[in-house]
């Protein structure tokens, strides 16, 4: 076998080797692969009505994410073991289930989380079209006030989560086909506001706070669409 030869025989295990290397880098998925590919897949495009128009909506789907009917659950062993049978929570969520055989209380629990820190980041950022895709009409028009009067007086807000601490579902509610779902959300956050000269005037930027949040979301249960709304926000005392 001439030098030729060799030479081609040397590239070819060379290219090999490569072809090999790049095959088990891109075809192996790590923890921030799966993670970035689960996020895109709870952001869902709002079809539900009266949706507020939006170029870039970003919506998260809180029960059940991604189940389908053939591996929905159909007794209740969820719902009693999240709560007590007899409880009016447990007759709630029930009734829940009733409508929405999909429903399952520690998914949406998970996804409440997801779209509580999303809307947090979004409001301290002054991010109308992500709020805008998650909350309804009524509490949008306040948390865009409230940006606006910010924005007026030349201030910023930042909010860094520390982590969700606990995430509870406290009151179940059929209004109709309605389903109204309030949970109890206690996160940790550092969070500050600062006027136009960049001076802290409220919060601080080191200081982790303990907050108590109560949400309402809210879906109509005979829509397709299975992305749930924020209809009501107060503060835990």
């Amino acid at each position: 076998m001439g030098s030729f030869d060799i030479v081609t025989v040397i590239f070819f295990i060379a290219a090999v080797v490569i072809f090999i290397q790049l095959r088990s880098v891109l075809g192996r998925k790590d923890d921030s692969d799966q993670s970035r590919i689960e996020r895109k897949r709870a952001r869902r495009v709002p079809t539900q009505a009266p949706p507020l128009p939006s170029d870039d909506p970003k919506v998260v789907t809180l029960p059940s994410l991604n189940k389908d009917s053939e591996t929905a659950v159909d007794d209740m062993a969820a719902i009693d073991t999240y709560a007590t049978p007899g409880t009016e929570l447990n007759d709630g969520l029930r009734a829940l289930k009733a409508a929405d055989p999909s429903f399952d209380p520690k998914e949406f629990v998970k996804g409440a989380g997801i779209a509580y820190e999303m809307i947090v980041a979004a409001y301290a950022e002054g991010d109308r079209k992500t709020l805008r895709s998650l909350l309804s009409r009524d509490v949008y028009e306040g948390f865009a006030a409230a940006i606006e009067e910010r924005e007026r007086r030349g201030e910023t807000a930042r909010s860094n989560f520390v982590g969700i601490e606990k995430t509870d579902i406290i009151q179940v509610e059929m209004k109709g086909s309605e389903a109204n779902v309030t949970v109890r959300i206690i996160s940790q956050l550092i969070s500050a506001t600062f006027d136009s000269d960049g001076k802290v005037i409220e919060g601080d930027t080191e200081e982790v706070s303990e907050v108590n949040d109560v949400w309402t979301f809210a879906r109509d249960t005979r829509s397709r669409d299975p992305n749930w709304r924020l209809i009501a926000t107060e503060a835990d005392q």
